[in-house]
């Protein structure tokens, strides 16, 4: 299973398991993240929810073959699907962070609650490289947890940044060291569990009070990316991607 699923002292765990092609998220995979989150939703048993990957590898983010063959054309699109499950759930998220997390393997640590990232832990943002624009409401998002122009960096240049200035800049809660990592974070879910339900669920609901705003955010990314997906720097980016060169956006106005 490319995706681990399970439910242990009242924490859902999802596990990127895809080590062979670096946890990149086909279609399937985010249907199954969508079903699990929906389940954890209806199950009164699960108090929490811990994202993780692999030692050496959160996620790739999207596998781009995959994303070819079947674009999101749509918001039924089990990627968007995954996402407005993702930002609407009820129940407190975790995400233990090792490894690269491109991409959305970066955007949707902003619909986590409590982020904890390995020494060894890197992330980037390389929509503008690939000729689209970002999801995830991570327009809105990363300019309000990092500040406007430490997010322009970011999301325009791409560029990866260690696990150390994510936490200085507010994305990620603490930095712990690698073989400490998955126990440490189980433990901040397990004190989530510990905690009254319905306390930590109206304060999740509170803090997210202006869901409206970043639905609107998210639908306008979502629209403005399926489009792009299509256009010839887009297309350029993914036939270089393919090709193992750099791609040349020079001819594209």
């Amino acid at each position: 299973m490319d995706i681990l699923t399970s439910k242990q002292d009242g924490v859902l765990h999802i596990e990127f398991n895809r080590p062979d092609k670096k946890n990149a998220i086909t279609a399937a995979m985010y249907q199954t993240m969508t079903d699990a989150l929906k389940d954890a939703d209806a199950d009164a048993s699960v108090r929490a929810i811990l994202f993780s990957g692999k030692p050496q590898i959160f996620t790739a983010g999207n596998d781009l073959e995959d994303f070819l063959k079947n674009p999101p054309t749509s918001d039924s699109a089990p990627v968007f699907q995954f996402l407005w499950n993702l930002s609407h759930a009820t129940k407190p998220i975790v995400a233990a962070v090792s490894g690269a997390a491109v991409g959305i393997g970066t955007t949707l640590l902003m619909h986590c609650d409590l982020v904890y990232a390995a020494d060894n832990a890197k992330f980037s943002l390389p929509f503008a490289q690939l000729g689209v624009c970002p999801e995830a409401a991570s327009s809105l998002l990363f300019p309000n947890i990092v500040g406007y122009q430490r997010a322009a960096e970011k999301l325009m240049l791409g560029e990866v940044f260690l696990a150390d200035e994510a936490r200085e800049m507010g994305l990620v809660n603490q930095v712990v060291a690698l073989d400490e990592l998955q126990a440490f974070a189980t433990q901040q879910a397990a004190k989530l569990v510990a905690l009254p339900a319905s306390s930590i669920r109206m304060t999740k609901r509170l803090m997210k009070h202006n869901m409206n705003v970043i639905e609107t955010q998210m639908a306008e990314e979502a629209k403005h990316f399926r489009t792009m997906l299509s256009a010839p720097e887009a297309k350029e980016a993914f036939t270089a991607f393919f090709e193992k060169r750099k791609p040349d956006f020079k001819k594209f106005a």
